[in-house]
Protein backbone atom coordinates (compact mmCIF):
# COMPACT_ATOMS: atom_id res chain seq x y z
CA UNK A 1 0.00 0.00 0.00
CA UNK A 2 2.07 3.38 -0.78
CA UNK A 3 0.45 6.83 -1.41
CA UNK A 4 2.09 10.40 -1.92
CA UNK A 5 3.13 11.41 1.85
CA UNK A 6 4.09 14.68 3.34
CA UNK A 7 4.59 15.70 7.19
CA UNK A 8 3.74 19.31 7.32
CA UNK A 9 6.12 20.65 9.66
CA UNK A 10 7.63 23.94 10.90
CA UNK A 11 10.24 25.41 13.68
CA UNK A 12 7.18 26.33 15.89
CA UNK A 13 3.91 27.11 16.15
CA UNK A 14 2.47 30.28 14.53
CA UNK A 15 4.95 29.33 11.15
CA UNK A 16 1.52 28.79 9.06
CA UNK A 17 1.36 24.76 9.35
CA UNK A 18 -2.60 24.44 9.42
CA UNK A 19 -2.60 27.39 6.01
CA UNK A 20 -0.40 24.98 4.03
CA UNK A 21 -1.84 21.68 4.79
CA UNK A 22 -5.34 23.33 4.03
CA UNK A 23 -4.17 25.00 0.88
CA UNK A 24 -2.19 21.71 -0.28
CA UNK A 25 -5.42 19.17 0.43
CA UNK A 26 -7.75 21.70 -1.37
CA UNK A 27 -4.97 22.06 -4.49
CA UNK A 28 -4.87 18.54 -4.54
CA UNK A 29 -8.39 17.80 -4.30
CA UNK A 30 -8.88 20.14 -7.17
CA UNK A 31 -6.17 18.05 -9.21
CA UNK A 32 -8.87 15.40 -8.64
CA UNK A 33 -6.76 13.16 -5.95
CA UNK A 34 -8.05 11.36 -2.89
CA UNK A 35 -6.51 13.51 0.09
CA UNK A 36 -6.32 11.93 3.85
CA UNK A 37 -5.00 14.33 6.19
CA UNK A 38 -3.67 13.35 9.74
CA UNK A 39 -2.74 15.67 12.93
CA UNK A 40 -0.02 15.31 14.69
CA UNK A 41 -0.72 15.55 18.91
CA UNK A 42 -4.18 16.02 20.60
CA UNK A 43 -6.16 18.82 18.48
CA UNK A 44 -9.95 18.96 17.43
CA UNK A 45 -9.68 22.37 15.83
CA UNK A 46 -7.29 22.24 13.10
CA UNK A 47 -8.81 18.91 12.29
CA UNK A 48 -11.92 20.57 11.83
CA UNK A 49 -10.58 22.72 9.13
CA UNK A 50 -8.39 20.44 7.46
CA UNK A 51 -11.60 17.79 7.45
CA UNK A 52 -12.88 21.22 5.21
CA UNK A 53 -10.34 21.64 2.78
CA UNK A 54 -9.72 17.47 2.55
CA UNK A 55 -13.41 16.88 2.07
CA UNK A 56 -12.79 13.79 4.81
CA UNK A 57 -12.82 13.13 8.39
CA UNK A 58 -9.38 14.08 10.23
CA UNK A 59 -7.62 11.24 12.68
CA UNK A 60 -4.87 12.40 15.01
CA UNK A 61 -1.05 10.32 15.29
CA UNK A 62 0.82 10.51 18.28
CA UNK A 63 3.02 7.95 19.24
CA UNK A 64 2.28 8.09 22.72
CA UNK A 65 -1.83 9.36 22.75
CA UNK A 66 -2.36 7.01 20.22
CA UNK A 67 0.22 4.33 20.10
CA UNK A 68 2.81 3.43 17.84
CA UNK A 69 0.43 0.07 16.52
CA UNK A 70 -2.50 2.11 16.18
CA UNK A 71 -0.76 4.86 14.18
CA UNK A 72 0.56 2.65 11.77
CA UNK A 73 -2.84 1.31 10.91
CA UNK A 74 -4.36 4.47 9.91
CA UNK A 75 -1.58 5.34 7.74
CA UNK A 76 -1.97 1.82 5.85
CA UNK A 77 -5.03 2.34 5.60
CA UNK A 78 -5.13 5.91 4.23
CA UNK A 79 -2.46 4.82 2.09
CA UNK A 80 -4.95 2.01 0.85
CA UNK A 81 -7.59 4.34 0.43
CA UNK A 82 -6.30 7.76 -0.83
CA UNK A 83 -3.67 9.22 -3.63
CA UNK A 84 -2.68 11.74 -0.98
CA UNK A 85 -1.73 11.67 2.59
CA UNK A 86 -1.02 15.27 4.56
CA UNK A 87 0.40 14.76 7.82
CA UNK A 88 -0.04 18.31 10.43
CA UNK A 89 2.81 18.43 13.19
CA UNK A 90 1.90 20.01 15.95
CA UNK A 91 4.17 22.80 17.60
CA UNK A 92 7.87 22.57 16.28
CA UNK A 93 8.83 19.63 14.28
CA UNK A 94 11.70 18.56 16.91
CA UNK A 95 9.27 19.67 20.05
CA UNK A 96 7.87 17.28 22.50
CA UNK A 97 8.92 13.68 23.68
CA UNK A 98 7.49 11.37 21.32
CA UNK A 99 8.17 14.53 18.64
CA UNK A 100 6.71 15.16 15.34
CA UNK A 101 10.06 14.00 13.84
CA UNK A 102 10.04 10.75 15.87
CA UNK A 103 6.93 9.99 14.48
CA UNK A 104 9.13 10.78 10.72
CA UNK A 105 11.97 8.65 11.30
CA UNK A 106 9.51 6.10 12.97
CA UNK A 107 7.38 5.52 9.70
CA UNK A 108 9.70 7.36 7.21
CA UNK A 109 7.19 9.85 6.76
CA UNK A 110 8.73 13.20 4.27
CA UNK A 111 8.75 16.30 6.39
CA UNK A 112 7.90 19.26 4.41
CA UNK A 113 9.36 22.44 6.71
CA UNK A 114 7.14 25.41 6.65
CA UNK A 115 9.51 28.52 7.41
CA UNK A 116 7.64 32.09 8.05
CA UNK A 117 10.14 34.01 6.17
CA UNK A 118 8.38 37.12 6.89
CA UNK A 119 11.05 38.64 8.60
CA UNK A 120 14.25 37.08 7.76
CA UNK A 121 16.12 36.82 4.11
CA UNK A 122 19.57 34.71 4.11
CA UNK A 123 19.31 33.80 7.84
CA UNK A 124 16.38 31.42 5.89
CA UNK A 125 18.85 28.89 4.39
CA UNK A 126 20.07 28.64 7.92
CA UNK A 127 17.18 27.55 9.37
CA UNK A 128 16.21 25.18 6.84
CA UNK A 129 19.79 23.53 7.01
CA UNK A 130 19.13 22.96 10.53
CA UNK A 131 15.50 21.68 10.38
CA UNK A 132 17.33 18.88 7.60
CA UNK A 133 20.17 17.95 9.40
CA UNK A 134 19.41 18.68 12.96
CA UNK A 135 18.81 14.56 12.46
CA UNK A 136 20.52 12.29 10.17
CA UNK A 137 17.96 9.61 10.19
CA UNK A 138 14.66 12.69 9.15
CA UNK A 139 13.27 12.21 5.67
CA UNK A 140 13.76 15.21 5.05
CA UNK A 141 11.85 16.50 1.80
CA UNK A 142 11.99 20.43 1.29
CA UNK A 143 11.13 23.51 2.60
CA UNK A 144 8.44 26.09 1.54
CA UNK A 145 8.51 29.75 2.94
CA UNK A 146 5.70 31.08 4.03
CA UNK A 147 4.82 35.20 4.57
CA UNK A 148 6.85 35.87 1.59
CA UNK A 149 7.41 39.78 0.51
CA UNK A 150 7.23 39.10 -3.24
CA UNK A 151 9.26 38.03 -5.94
CA UNK A 152 12.34 39.97 -5.12
CA UNK A 153 11.95 38.42 -1.39
CA UNK A 154 11.72 34.81 -2.59
CA UNK A 155 14.54 34.99 -4.90
CA UNK A 156 17.04 36.04 -1.72
CA UNK A 157 15.47 32.97 -0.07
CA UNK A 158 16.05 30.52 -2.55
CA UNK A 159 19.39 31.20 -3.42
CA UNK A 160 19.77 30.68 0.68
CA UNK A 161 19.15 27.26 0.91
CA UNK A 162 19.83 24.06 -1.56
CA UNK A 163 18.16 23.75 -4.99
CA UNK A 164 16.58 20.55 -4.03
CA UNK A 165 15.10 21.63 -0.91
CA UNK A 166 13.17 24.39 -2.49
CA UNK A 167 9.62 23.54 -2.86
CA UNK A 168 8.63 27.51 -3.54
CA UNK A 169 6.84 30.48 -1.45
CA UNK A 170 3.37 31.94 -0.87
CA UNK A 171 3.08 35.17 0.02
CA UNK A 172 1.05 37.22 2.95
CA UNK A 173 -2.35 36.64 3.49
CA UNK A 174 -5.15 36.91 6.23
CA UNK A 175 -4.83 35.11 9.12
CA UNK A 176 -7.85 32.83 10.04
CA UNK A 177 -9.78 33.91 13.23
CA UNK A 178 -8.66 32.84 16.12
CA UNK A 179 -10.29 32.78 20.16
CA UNK A 180 -9.12 31.42 23.27
CA UNK A 181 -8.84 27.60 22.45
CA UNK A 182 -7.08 28.34 18.68
CA UNK A 183 -8.77 29.03 15.39
CA UNK A 184 -12.60 29.35 14.85
CA UNK A 185 -14.72 26.90 13.55
CA UNK A 186 -15.16 26.31 9.61
CA UNK A 187 -18.69 27.41 9.50
CA UNK A 188 -17.76 30.81 11.18
CA UNK A 189 -15.35 31.64 8.38
CA UNK A 190 -17.82 32.73 5.69
CA UNK A 191 -15.64 33.11 3.05
CA UNK A 192 -13.44 29.79 3.74
CA UNK A 193 -13.54 28.18 0.00
CA UNK A 194 -12.40 31.95 -1.40
CA UNK A 195 -9.75 31.69 0.73
CA UNK A 196 -9.06 28.20 -0.32
CA UNK A 197 -8.89 29.00 -3.58
CA UNK A 198 -6.67 31.78 -3.81
CA UNK A 199 -4.17 29.67 -1.70
CA UNK A 200 -4.24 26.61 -4.11
CA UNK A 201 -3.49 29.24 -6.85
CA UNK A 202 -0.54 30.20 -5.01
CA UNK A 203 0.82 26.82 -4.49
CA UNK A 204 -0.05 25.45 -7.92
CA UNK A 205 2.54 27.36 -9.16
CA UNK A 206 5.23 26.44 -6.82
CA UNK A 207 7.11 22.67 -7.16
CA UNK A 208 5.25 21.21 -4.34
CA UNK A 209 2.24 21.46 -6.34
CA UNK A 210 4.10 18.29 -7.88
CA UNK A 211 4.04 15.43 -4.62
CA UNK A 212 6.76 13.33 -4.07
CA UNK A 213 7.01 10.27 -5.03
CA UNK A 214 4.49 7.39 -3.16
CA UNK A 215 5.79 6.32 -0.03
CA UNK A 216 5.47 2.53 1.21
CA UNK A 217 2.91 2.24 4.10
CA UNK A 218 2.04 -1.50 6.06
CA UNK A 219 0.88 -2.64 8.88
CA UNK A 220 -0.24 -6.17 10.60
CA UNK A 221 -3.59 -6.79 10.68
CA UNK A 222 -5.58 -5.33 13.30
CA UNK A 223 -6.29 -7.07 16.55
CA UNK A 224 -10.33 -7.67 16.29
CA UNK A 225 -12.27 -5.00 19.29
CA UNK A 226 -14.69 -7.08 21.50
CA UNK A 227 -18.07 -6.31 20.84
CA UNK A 228 -18.59 -5.14 24.50
CA UNK A 229 -20.85 -2.59 24.07
CA UNK A 230 -22.93 -4.61 21.40
CA UNK A 231 -26.60 -4.12 21.96
CA UNK A 232 -26.34 -0.62 23.56
CA UNK A 233 -27.03 2.98 22.63
CA UNK A 234 -25.18 5.72 23.31
CA UNK A 235 -26.03 9.17 22.56
CA UNK A 236 -23.30 11.65 21.91
CA UNK A 237 -23.88 15.79 22.09
CA UNK A 238 -22.29 17.39 18.84
CA UNK A 239 -22.71 20.74 17.77
CA UNK A 240 -21.00 24.06 17.87
CA UNK A 241 -20.92 23.65 21.61
CA UNK A 242 -19.83 20.25 21.84
CA UNK A 243 -17.81 19.61 18.93
CA UNK A 244 -14.31 18.61 20.69
CA UNK A 245 -14.83 15.27 18.86
CA UNK A 246 -12.36 12.34 17.57
CA UNK A 247 -13.46 10.63 14.69
CA UNK A 248 -11.93 7.79 16.13
CA UNK A 249 -13.37 7.63 19.77
CA UNK A 250 -16.55 7.71 17.53
CA UNK A 251 -15.36 4.53 15.25
CA UNK A 252 -14.26 2.68 18.68
CA UNK A 253 -17.85 2.67 20.24
CA UNK A 254 -18.91 1.28 17.03
CA UNK A 255 -16.40 -0.74 16.63
CA UNK A 256 -17.27 -1.98 20.39
CA UNK A 257 -20.95 -2.68 18.94
CA UNK A 258 -22.27 0.08 20.32
CA UNK A 259 -25.10 2.43 18.40
CA UNK A 260 -24.32 5.31 18.27
CA UNK A 261 -26.69 9.12 18.06
CA UNK A 262 -26.05 11.87 17.76
CA UNK A 263 -28.07 14.89 18.95
CA UNK A 264 -27.59 18.63 19.19
CA UNK A 265 -28.61 20.35 23.19
CA UNK A 266 -27.82 23.73 21.14
CA UNK A 267 -30.58 23.18 19.07
CA UNK A 268 -32.67 21.85 21.72
CA UNK A 269 -33.24 18.48 20.74
CA UNK A 270 -34.22 15.99 23.48
CA UNK A 271 -31.98 13.39 24.37
CA UNK A 272 -32.41 10.31 22.56
CA UNK A 273 -33.54 6.73 24.14
CA UNK A 274 -30.18 4.98 24.64
CA UNK A 275 -28.35 3.22 27.74
CA UNK A 276 -25.28 5.35 27.69
CA UNK A 277 -24.78 9.06 27.12
CA UNK A 278 -21.34 11.18 26.20
CA UNK A 279 -20.89 15.05 26.40
CA UNK A 280 -18.02 15.62 24.86
CA UNK A 281 -15.77 18.56 25.14
CA UNK A 282 -16.77 21.97 23.13
CA UNK A 283 -17.24 25.76 23.43
CA UNK A 284 -20.47 25.35 26.11
CA UNK A 285 -19.20 29.56 27.54
CA UNK A 286 -20.13 30.25 23.99
CA UNK A 287 -23.31 29.39 23.87
CA UNK A 288 -24.36 29.12 27.92
CA UNK A 289 -27.29 31.07 27.29
CA UNK A 290 -28.72 29.04 24.67
CA UNK A 291 -27.75 26.11 26.20
CA UNK A 292 -29.30 26.92 29.85
CA UNK A 293 -32.76 27.56 27.94
CA UNK A 294 -33.13 24.23 26.86
CA UNK A 295 -36.91 23.37 27.67
CA UNK A 296 -36.21 19.66 29.09
CA UNK A 297 -32.63 18.24 28.91
CA UNK A 298 -31.70 18.99 32.45
CA UNK A 299 -34.66 16.72 33.46
CA UNK A 300 -33.93 14.16 30.72
CA UNK A 301 -30.48 13.56 31.93
CA UNK A 302 -31.53 13.64 35.35
CA UNK A 303 -33.91 11.07 34.41
CA UNK A 304 -31.17 9.00 32.64
CA UNK A 305 -29.39 8.79 35.67
CA UNK A 306 -31.98 8.02 38.41
CA UNK A 307 -32.21 4.68 36.09
CA UNK A 308 -29.24 3.68 36.59
CA UNK A 309 -27.77 4.87 33.29
CA UNK A 310 -23.91 6.30 33.10
CA UNK A 311 -22.55 9.79 31.92
CA UNK A 312 -19.33 10.56 30.88
CA UNK A 313 -18.49 14.04 30.34
CA UNK A 314 -15.50 15.74 29.21
CA UNK A 315 -14.32 19.55 30.17
CA UNK A 316 -16.98 21.57 28.39
CA UNK A 317 -19.64 18.86 28.86
CA UNK A 318 -18.62 18.67 32.89
CA UNK A 319 -19.23 22.81 32.10
CA UNK A 320 -22.54 22.56 31.12
CA UNK A 321 -23.60 19.79 34.05
CA UNK A 322 -22.51 22.02 36.37
CA UNK A 323 -24.62 24.09 38.69
CA UNK A 324 -23.44 27.64 37.59
CA UNK A 325 -20.58 28.77 34.38
CA UNK A 326 -19.22 32.60 35.48
CA UNK A 327 -18.56 33.72 32.20
CA UNK A 328 -15.30 35.89 31.31
CA UNK A 329 -17.25 38.83 31.07
CA UNK A 330 -17.98 38.38 34.95
CA UNK A 331 -22.14 37.11 34.04
CA UNK A 332 -23.11 34.04 35.84
CA UNK A 333 -25.26 31.43 33.72
CA UNK A 334 -27.00 29.37 35.81
CA UNK A 335 -26.45 25.90 34.15
CA UNK A 336 -27.80 22.23 34.15
CA UNK A 337 -27.15 21.75 37.47
CA UNK A 338 -26.69 17.85 37.95
CA UNK A 339 -23.12 18.32 39.00
CA UNK A 340 -22.60 20.43 42.33
CA UNK A 341 -19.94 22.05 41.18
CA UNK A 342 -19.47 26.05 39.62
CA UNK A 343 -17.09 26.75 36.75
CA UNK A 344 -15.25 30.06 36.03
CA UNK A 345 -13.59 30.70 32.94
CA UNK A 346 -10.40 32.83 32.96
CA UNK A 347 -8.15 34.33 30.10
CA UNK A 348 -5.18 32.73 30.90
CA UNK A 349 -4.74 28.67 30.76
CA UNK A 350 -5.84 26.64 33.24
CA UNK A 351 -3.89 23.78 32.28
CA UNK A 352 -2.10 21.75 29.29
CA UNK A 353 -0.79 18.61 28.32
CA UNK A 354 -1.08 14.57 28.02
CA UNK A 355 -2.24 12.62 31.11
CA UNK A 356 -3.84 9.39 31.43
CA UNK A 357 -6.21 7.97 34.07
CA UNK A 358 -7.24 4.68 35.29
CA UNK A 359 -10.81 4.10 36.57
CA UNK A 360 -9.84 0.84 37.61
CA UNK A 361 -10.49 -1.42 33.79
CA UNK A 362 -7.39 0.00 32.86
CA UNK A 363 -5.69 3.21 31.60
CA UNK A 364 -7.22 5.74 29.53
CA UNK A 365 -4.78 8.48 27.71
CA UNK A 366 -5.45 11.64 26.87
CA UNK A 367 -5.15 15.21 27.32
CA UNK A 368 -6.08 18.37 29.09
CA UNK A 369 -6.37 22.06 27.56
CA UNK A 370 -8.67 24.71 29.37
CA UNK A 371 -9.60 28.13 30.18
CA UNK A 372 -11.63 27.31 32.85
CA UNK A 373 -11.80 26.27 36.39
CA UNK A 374 -13.77 23.90 38.58
CA UNK A 375 -15.30 24.53 42.31
CA UNK A 376 -16.96 21.54 44.00
CA UNK A 377 -17.12 20.24 47.39
CA UNK A 378 -16.96 16.33 45.51
CA UNK A 379 -14.06 14.18 46.12
CA UNK A 380 -12.48 13.18 43.29
CA UNK A 381 -12.98 9.38 42.12
CA UNK A 382 -9.28 9.56 40.96
CA UNK A 383 -6.11 11.64 39.39
CA UNK A 384 -4.83 11.63 36.39
CA UNK A 385 -0.87 11.23 36.41
CA UNK A 386 1.01 13.40 33.55
CA UNK A 387 2.95 11.64 31.26
CA UNK A 388 5.59 14.71 31.85
CA UNK A 389 6.43 16.21 34.83
CA UNK A 390 5.71 19.75 35.20
CA UNK A 391 2.12 19.91 35.33
CA UNK A 392 -0.92 18.23 37.37
CA UNK A 393 -2.92 15.64 36.73
CA UNK A 394 -6.84 16.23 36.13
CA UNK A 395 -9.18 15.52 38.50
CA UNK A 396 -12.09 12.87 37.92
CA UNK A 397 -15.55 13.28 39.78
CA UNK A 398 -17.90 11.12 40.36
CA UNK A 399 -21.68 11.55 41.14
CA UNK A 400 -23.74 8.54 41.37
CA UNK A 401 -24.07 7.68 37.71
CA UNK A 402 -22.29 10.92 36.02
CA UNK A 403 -18.58 10.65 35.51
CA UNK A 404 -16.95 14.18 34.75
CA UNK A 405 -13.49 15.82 34.32
CA UNK A 406 -11.37 18.12 32.26
CA UNK A 407 -10.05 14.92 30.25
CA UNK A 408 -10.43 14.11 26.82
CA UNK A 409 -9.95 10.52 26.33
CA UNK A 410 -9.02 8.65 23.40
CA UNK A 411 -11.07 5.73 23.65
CA UNK A 412 -9.34 3.47 21.09
CA UNK A 413 -5.90 3.28 23.03
CA UNK A 414 -8.02 0.87 25.69
CA UNK A 415 -12.08 -0.22 24.27
CA UNK A 416 -12.34 -2.58 27.10
CA UNK A 417 -11.63 0.43 29.57
CA UNK A 418 -13.57 2.71 27.40
CA UNK A 419 -16.30 0.12 27.76
CA UNK A 420 -16.08 0.46 31.53
CA UNK A 421 -16.83 4.12 31.26
CA UNK A 422 -20.49 3.54 29.47
CA UNK A 423 -21.78 0.88 32.02
CA UNK A 424 -19.75 -2.40 30.73
CA UNK A 425 -17.18 -4.22 33.02
CA UNK A 426 -15.41 -6.95 32.22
Amino acid sequence: MSAAVLLIAAPSSGSGKTTITAGLAWLYRRQGKRVKVFKCGPDFLDPLLLGFASGSPVDNLDLWLVGEDLCRQMLAEAARDYDVVLIESVMGLFDGEPSTADLAVKFGLPVLAVIDAGAMAQTFGALAFGLAHYRADLPFYGVLANKVAGERHAQMLQEACPAAQWQGWVGRGEPLPERHLGIVQPHEVADLPARLDQLAEMLASQPIAQLPAPTALSAPAAAPIPPLLAGRRIAVAQDAAFCFIYPANLACLRALGAEVVTFSPLAHEALPACDAVWLPGGYPELHAPALAAHPSIAAELAAHLAAGRPIWAECGGMLALAEALTLSDGQVQPMWGLLPAQGQMQTRLAALGAQQIDLGAGALRGHTFHYSTLQTTLTPEGYATPCRLGSSGEAVYRHGYLRASYLHVWFAANPVATAALFGVQV
